[in-house]
């Protein structure tokens, strides 16, 4: 419970930011252009609270914190006296209009720009790109990538940690391959690994590991580190510190089989001996049911004692102030690369659409982040900013892209799309919208 609770206030002080700063990018350059802006919202429904400012704008916090407005002078709207026509955004030339509709999606990616320049600044700490495990016979062993070996490079962009690895395996999805550049105490090498049937799944983080290799990982010992109150294990008597000595009679030595045989095993009774303060105890664990999209697993409620990892696989992101600005922005290009060339794949199917994500994920993801520390927050806010700016520029009538889209059709034909050509528009674009939200929900409900 608490858990959904920092989620959902995560992602209310996220979106809030991502909002405003979206939509302070209509208002600030509406004022420029001379359009007088009534009301400048921060959610919808029911008005909360809300003040005049010396401008004469309306500034309103309103009920449903889930977007926001900034409501313009609008002929089309409401009836403008003579003296204030000029003020009316309809009344503007089609180049201040659509720097207007534009500054939304631009303030979004400034402001990402902005966040990944206070991550670089403050430091990102980060786990140097060592690989920890390969699956033999698989993808990776047969291309002669081993355990030790660090990732310098893949498809010849510098990595200095496994979210660039990440990214760029994204990025790989429908290549015949993917080139590696690593290296090892005999020296550099470079390995390709065909990615014949491979894909993206949405329940693998990793979206290298069905290749057949993960990071290098800290030690997981059998010592219980963490008891979730309430949980199945609660219930069945463990305390943090008890040691796993064995279950149903078999030694006990690796936690990732142990939560595995946990998962494997729901409401289904696992005899386990620990080792309690010298003492030896039985306990009877009964792994309480969960449902998946695809399956029923077992769910425990139990954390590990994780040992630090050595310091010579641990690095640190930082830059000075001139330098990250730099490096800001090439992330700030990265990301929208990555994005637009995810969203064409998705439009072609090379990325199924169960990849999509809702207010859920999310969610789920601000708080993990914001958990985490405030720096991988930033980032996290950094990376939705950019997606929510690419959003907004996709060419459907209800969106600012779809607004663009009108005025270059009036650029050329040098008269507005009719109102009921744009009327029917915007029915099919948020019919269109509606149907991606609904398979984004589905996909979060499906996964949680």
């Amino acid at each position: 419970m608490m858990s959904s609770l920092w989620n959902l206030a995560s992602f209310l002080i996220a979106i809030a930011i991502l909002i405003a700063v979206h939509e302070w990018g209509h208002f600030w350059v509406a004022k420029k252009c001379g359009v007088k802006v009534l009301r400048f919202s921060l959610g919808f429904g029911k008005v909360l609270w809300s003040r005049i400012g010396r401008d004469g704008t309306e500034y309103s916090l309103s009920m449903i914190p889930l977007g926001g407005y900034v409501k313009m002078l609008d002929e089309r709207i409401e009836t403008v006296p003579q003296a204030m026509k000029a003020q009316a955004f309809n009344n503007q030339s089609i180049s201040k209009r659509a720097a207007i509709v534009a500054a939304g999606p631009l303030a979004n990616f400034a402001f990402a720009i902005f966040a990944f320049w206070l991550v670089f600044l403050i430091g990102v700490p980060s786990i140097k790109p060592v690989v920890g495990s390969v699956t033999p016979h698989s993808v990776a062993a047969d291309a002669g990538l081993e355990k030790g070996m660090m990732i310098k490079a893949v498809d010849g962009k510098e990595v200095l940690d496994w979210e660039t690895i990440s990214y760029q395996f994204v990025g790989a999805v429908g290549k015949p391959s993917i080139s590696l550049s690593v290296t090892d105490d005999i020296g550099d090498h470079q390995i390709v690994l065909p990615l014949d049937n491979w894909t993206l799944t949405p329940d693998e983080p990793l979206p290298f590991k069905r290749l057949g290799f993960t990071p290098y990982e800290p030690e997981v010992l059998m010592r219980i580190a963490q008891v979730t109150p309430g949980g199945a294990a609660d219930k069945a008597g463990f305390k943090s510190d008890d040691e796993i000595i064995s279950v149903n009679g078999s030694p006990a030595t690796d936690w990732q089989a142990f939560a595995t045989l946990i998962q494997r095993s729901p409401e289904i009774k696992l005899d386990v001996l620990v080792n309690r303060q010298g003492e030896k105890e039985s306990l009877s664990l009964i792994p309480a049911r969960h449902e998946t999209k695809d399956r029923v697993i077992g769910f425990a409620g139990l954390m590990p004692v994780v040992k630090p990892l050595p310091k010579e696989y641990l690095t640190e992101i930082q830059y000075g102030p001139f330098a990250a600005v730099s490096h800001a922005i090439t992330k700030t290009v990265d990301v929208t690369k990555l994005t637009l060339d995810v969203v064409g794949k998705l439009i072609t199917g090379k990325v199924s659409v169960q990849n999509l994500s809702g207010p859920i994920s999310i969610a789920k993801g601000a708080g993990v982040s914001a958990g985490i520390g405030f720096v991988y927050f930033l980032g996290f806010l950094g990376l939705i900013s950019v997606n929510l700016g690419i959003m907004n520029l996709l060419p459907l009538p209800v969106l600012d892209g779809g607004h663009l889209v009108f005025f270059a059709i009036e650029a050329i034909t040098h008269r507005p799309v009719p109102e009921k050509v744009q009327e029917i528009a915007f029915r099919i674009g948020a019919a269109i919208l509606m149907g991606l939200m609904a398979i984004a929900l589905f996909n979060d409900f499906a996964r949680f």
